[in-house]
């Protein structure tokens, strides 16, 4: 599992990049999601690395639980 987090505002960034960070479930700054490390999400996140932090975590961990 792969934790997304919302650094920087897309505002000002291509629309395609904004649409993305929404696709993903990302909606405010500073806000998380957990994504599966999948082939099509890693290429969602390399595509605005300029504007997330990622973290891997296990899938029994209690941060997947929220």
């Amino acid at each position: 599992m792969l934790k997304i987090t919302l650094t920087r505002s897309p505002i000002g960034y291509a629309g395609d990049q904004r649409a993305t960070a929404e696709a993903l479930g990302l909606r405010k700054l500073h806000h998380s999601v957990m994504q599966q490390d999948t082939p099509a999400v890693r290429g969602m996140l390399h595509k605005i690395r300029h504007l997330v932090t990622v973290e891997e975590v296990e899938e029994g961990s209690g941060d997947a639980a929220r």
